[in-house]
């Protein structure tokens, strides 16, 4: 790195970890063009700051002189910078180059990779059906999918966590039991969380989504009248797909479910708007391109001649120094954040989007509610439908609490 450059950073995630007794501010990728997580000592966060783009090695320097009264040797700086640069952390010529061929090979298979087995949960499909076996398993899980309640009233959506299968199994169970067991759908409409944010408020992609259990197909026919209907570019943001785990893990429950029970096929679709909208003091139906793909959803639907449920997948508040608060989450706070997830989750089992928007909105998003805009999805796509709560829980780590929830509906 040349002294004349400005290094600046990516939007990349910045978090507090403890490791070996020392604090560091962790860096990841969550667009997941580098699998690198680097922990920067706590003494090197000025001089991160300031790789803004604003900021050449000089003025990093004297920045840090007015306001620690030390001078910081440029080779340092540079250091710093080429090592951020070499892990994919800094704009550039070398991520530019990392990037295109990384969306170049996803834009080349024909079919999305199943990017978090091996990782989230097994590769293997015999470990993983085990693994998921035993979140059925009492007394925390619903019991086996074993038709005792396959007379009750039809499902015909679902809102599932996406948390880590190893935190939040038993609680996606509660929720696709019900679905195994009362649900003809031959279609799922997947709405899932992208992490990384989108410009674009929806992103569908053609590519079945590979599982360790077998490919969950897309309904290739499906999505091409939804994009036609929609009246914007609904692939213009398709490589959000390749990283992001809340369809991915959606998929793979489904596959468990249905594979050689029945055939089925997917349709998924990323969302980003809800939280734009709330930055802009807007509802998410003030943007047009959100109306018309509602619109045009519930068209496709119609002409499909097809049975369509829709999913969710979706958490709620994410509250502790992981992300940005100053303190731990006491018992008592963690306890207020029930009763305000679950004062939150009546405006979802009545069907009321725009009261769940606006409960959220009411604090702006204080508790950080990651799944707003495919759970508001869902509301508007079922029409109101109201729901039935069958499981909330907490990540019990007081640094990083994460709520979630399954809702049938």
């Amino acid at each position: 790195m040349t002294r004349a450059r400005r290094p600046r950073l990516r939007g990349v995630e910045a978090f507090p970890v403890e490791h070996e007794g020392t604090r560091f501010l962790a860096l990841r990728d969550p667009a997941g063009y580098t699998s690198s997580t680097v922990l920067l000592p706590l003494a090197l966060l000025e001089i991160v700051s300031l790789f803004d783009g604003g900021h050449d090695v000089a003025s990093i320097q004297q920045a840090v002189l007015r306001q620690r009264g030390e001078q910081v040797d440029a080779t340092r700086i540079e250091e710093l910078a080429q090592a951020l640069d070499a892990h994919g952390f800094l704009e550039g010529p070398a991520f530019e180059a990392r990037r295109a061929e990384v969306d170049g090979v996803f834009l080349a298979t024909p079919m999305r990779p199943a990017s978090h087995a091996g990782g989230a949960y097994p590769a293997d499909g015999v470990a993983l059906r085990a693994m998921l076996d035993g979140f059925f398993k009492r007394p925390h899980g619903p019991g086996p999918v074993d038709g005792v309640g396959a007379t009750a009233k039809p499902v015909r959506a679902l809102i599932a966590p996406h948390i880590d299968f190893h935190r939040g199994g038993p609680a996606y169970a509660w929720g696709y039991r019900d679905l195994a067991e009362r649900c003809h759908a031959d279609v799922f409409v997947i709405f899932g969380t992208c992490h990384a944010g989108m410009r674009h408020p929806f992103a569908l992609t053609r590519k079945p989504y590979e599982t360790p259990l077998g490919p969950a197909p897309v309904d290739v026919d499906f999505v091409e009248r939804l994009a036609a209907r929609a009246g914007q570019d609904c692939f213009a943001a398709e490589l959000a797909h390749r990283t992001e785990h809340s369809i991915e893990f959606q998929a793979v429950f489904l596959r468990y479910l249905f594979a050689g029970r029945r055939e089925v096929a997917i349709v998924p679709v990323l969302t980003s708007f809800a939280h734009e909208a709330l930055a802009r003091g807007k509802r998410p139906q003030d943007d047009r391109r959100v109306a018309r793909f509602l619109d045009a959803l519930g068209e496709t639907v119609a002409a499909s001649g097809r049975r369509v449920a829709f999913v969710a997948g979706a958490d709620l508040a994410h509250v502790g120094p992981r992300f940005g608060d100053a303190e731990p989450v006491s018992p008592e706070e963690a306890a207020r954040l029930a009763g305000a997830d679950r004062a939150m989750l009546e405006t979802v089992t009545a069907g009321d989007a725009d009261a769940f928007f606006a409960d959220v909105a009411r604090d702006g998003d204080a508790r950080r509610v990651c799944g707003l805009s495919p759970i508001w999805t869902l509301l508007r796509a079922t029409g109101g439908a109201p729901g039935v709560l069958r499981r909330y829980a907490q990540t019990p780590d007081p640094q990083c609490v994460v709520t979630f929830a399954s809702v049938v509906f």
